[in-house]
C-alpha cells in the first residue's frame, strides 16, 4: 500500500480541511480522526466523495466549530447520535462522536448510544476495510490506526467484519446488502463466514425500511458491473426479500438460442451490457426488469420449446406493483414500464423487413426514450451464436440509420394529428364523442403508414376525403 502522508497530500482540498480539523481538536483538547470510506478510498485511489471525522467529544459542537472556521453558515445536526453534516462546497463533511450502539432485536435503530474510544468506535463498523482511522493531531498527522486488519483485507480484496459476522449483520441487517454493494463497487470477495451469516440471516432484511433497501439496490445498479452484487443477493437468499420477481427468474430455463438458458443469468448479462453502454442508472434498472414477467408467462410449446408470449405487456402491468413496494418515484416507474412494454419492438423490426411505417411507430411509441430503448435492445443481444449477433447488429444499424433523420424524429416525438379535435367538430358540426377520436386516429395512421405527410394541409385534405367513410361506420 502507498504511504498515507503522500496520499493525503495528493488531495489538496481534503488535506487542508483535515489539518484544520486537527488543529481545532488541539484547541478544544480533543483527538480528531478521519475514518471509514475516505481512508479506504485513499488507499484504493478511488474518487473521494466525503470526509468522515470521528471526534472524542460532542460531534455536533465540534461540527459547529469546524463549520465556523470553514465559513459554512449552517450544519445539519443529529443530536441524538452526536452527529452532524457540514455542507461544505468543496467536499461534503460529516462529524460523529466516537460511539458504540446497541439495538432492539426487531429494529435496526439503536436503542442506546454509548460514547467510547477509537477502537470501540471502529469495532462497531461494518467491514474491516472501513474500520481504518487516520490521526489528525498535528504531531501525529497521517498516522494510521488499523486495529482489525483492514489494510490486510484491502490487499486481499476481501470483505470481513470486525465483530463476529452474525453479530454485525444482526445488529444492522442493511449491512448484508451493503456487502453485496461493496463487492460490486470494489470488486472484492465476501469472506466465507460473512457469506454464511448473510445466508442465515437474510430474512432479517425485512426489518429495514424499504427506502434504505431500495437506495442500496440502486447503488448496486450504479456500479461498473452490477451483476456481481445482484448475484450475491441471489445466492445469499436476500433477493427473495429484496426483489422477489427477480428471485423468481432463478433456475428457469429458456430456449437454447440464448447465451444463458437461465432467465436470471440472461438478465444479469443484459444488466452488465447496459452498464457498459450507459452510465444511466435508470437504463440499467430497465435492463433488470425488462423480462420481469417471463416467469409468469412461461409456457412449453411442443415445437418451439419455452415461450413467453405477452411478457412485455404483462411486465408493464407487474411494474405497477413493483414500483409501489419498492417505493420508486413515479417518473422512474413510468420509464421502466415504457421500456419494458416496448423492448421487443425494435427486435421485431430487425427480424422482419425494415419498413418506414414500423420505424415511425417505434419512434412515436418511445418518444423521448427512443435512444434508451435502442440501447436496451442492444444490451439484450446475448445469443452465443456469433453469426446471429452479427446479423442483429447489422440490422440494428440499418434501423438506427433510418431513425437518424432528426427532422422526422422531432416531428414524431410529440406526435398527434395535425388537425385538432376542435377543428374537426367545427368543420363537421359535431360534438365531442367517439367520431372525433376515430377521425384523429385515421389521420395518425395514414401519417405513420406514409400515406400522407405529417403536416397540417395534408392532414386536413385527408380528413375531408375520409370523413364520410368514418362517420357512416
Amino acid at each position: 500500500m502507498s504511504n498515507i502522508h503522500h496520499l493525503i497530500a495528493e488531495d489538496t482540498v481534503g488535506s487542508k480541511v483535515m489539518r484544520l480539523a486537527g488543529k481545532l481538536g488541539v484547541e478544544r483538547g480533543h483527538d480528531v480522526y478521519v475514518v471509514g470510506g475516505y481512508v479506504r478510498d485513499l488507499f484504493l485511489r478511488r474518487p473521494l466523495k466525503e470526509i468522515d471525522f470521528m471526534v472524542m467529544c460532542d460531534g455536533v459542537e465540534f461540527a459547529e466549530a469546524l463549520a465556523k472556521k470553514l465559513k459554512v453558515k449552517k450544519i445539519v445536526p443529529f443530536p441524538k447520535f452526536s452527529t452532524a453534516k457540514i455542507p461544505y462546497k468543496a467536499i461534503p463533511l460529516e462529524v460523529a462522536a466516537a460511539r458504540s450502539e446497541s439495538y432492539e432485536k426487531g429494529s435496526r435503530k439503536p436503542k442506546k448510544v454509548v460514547y467510547t474510544d477509537l477502537q470501540g468506535d471502529l469495532l462497531r463498523r461494518d467491514f474491516t476495510v472501513n474500520a481504518l482511522a487516520v490521526d489528525l493531531h498535528p504531531d501525529r498527522f497521517g498516522e494510521l490506526n488499523d486495529p482489525y486488519g483492514g489494510i490486510s483485507e484491502l490487499k486481499a480484496k476481501l470483505l470481513k467484519t470486525p465483530l463476529n459476522p452474525d453479530e454485525t449483520f444482526s445488529e444492522d441487517p442493511l449491512r448484508m446488502i451493503r456487502a453485496a454493494y461493496f463487492a460490486a463497487a470494489l470488486d472484492f470477495t465476501i469472506d466465507e463466514q460473512c457469506f454464511k451469516a448473510i445466508h442465515e440471516q437474510a430474512q432479517r432484511i425485512s426489518i429495514v425500511s424499504q427506502e434504505r433497501v431500495t437506495a442500496e439496490l440502486i447503488k448496486i445498479l450504479s456500479t461498473n458491473k452490477p451483476s456481481i452484487g445482484l448475484i450475491i443477493l441471489q445466492k445469499t437468499g436476500l433477493m427473495k426479500y429484496v426483489f422477489p420477481e427477480i428471485d423468481d427468474m432463478y433456475g428457469l430455463e429458456q430456449t437454447k438460442e440464448w447465451h444463458h438458458k437461465d432467465i436470471f443469468y440472461h438478465t444479469m448479462q443484459v444488466v452488465d451490457n447496459a452498464a457498459q453502454l450507459s452510465d444511466k442508472m435508470k437504463l440499467r434498472f430497465a435492463a433488470l426488469v425488462h423480462d420481469i414477467a417471463k416467469p409468469k408467462t412461461r409456457r412449453v410449446d411442443s415445437k418451439k420449446g419455452y415461450t413467453f408470449h405477452g411478457h412485455d405487456a404483462v411486465g408493464e402491468r407487474v411494474l405497477n406493483k413493483v414500483a409501489k413496494y419498492l417505493k420508486l418515484p413515479n417518473e422512474l416507474r413510468d420509464y421502466l414500464k415504457k421500456l419494458t412494454l416496448l423492448h421487443l419492438r425494435p427486435i421485431a423490426i430487425v427480424n422482419s423487413e425494415v419498413t418506414d411505417s414500423a420505424i415511425r411507430r417505434v419512434i412515436v411509441a418511445a418518444g423521448d426514450e427512443l435512444d434508451d430503448l435502442m440501447t436496451l435492445c442492444r444490451a439484450d443481444i446475448t445469443t452465443r451464436n456469433p453469426n446471429r449477433v452479427k446479423k442483429y447488429l447489422q440490422n440494428f444499424e440499418i434501423v438506427e440509420a433510418k431513425m437518424s433523420n432528426v427532422e422526422e424524429r422531432d416531428a414524431l416525438r410529440a406526435f398527434q394529428s395535425p388537425v385538432r379535435g376542435k377543428e374537426i367538430m367545427k368543420t363537421f358540426g359535431l360534438f365531442e364523442g367517439k367520431e372525433i377520436g376515430k377521425i384523429k386516429h385515421a389521420i395518425e395512421e395514414a401519417i405513420l403508414n406514409g400515406e400522407i405527410e405529417n403536416e397540417y394541409d395534408s392532414a386536413r385534405e385527408y380528413m375531408l376525403k375520409i370523413k364520410d367513410e368514418i362517420l357512416t361506420d
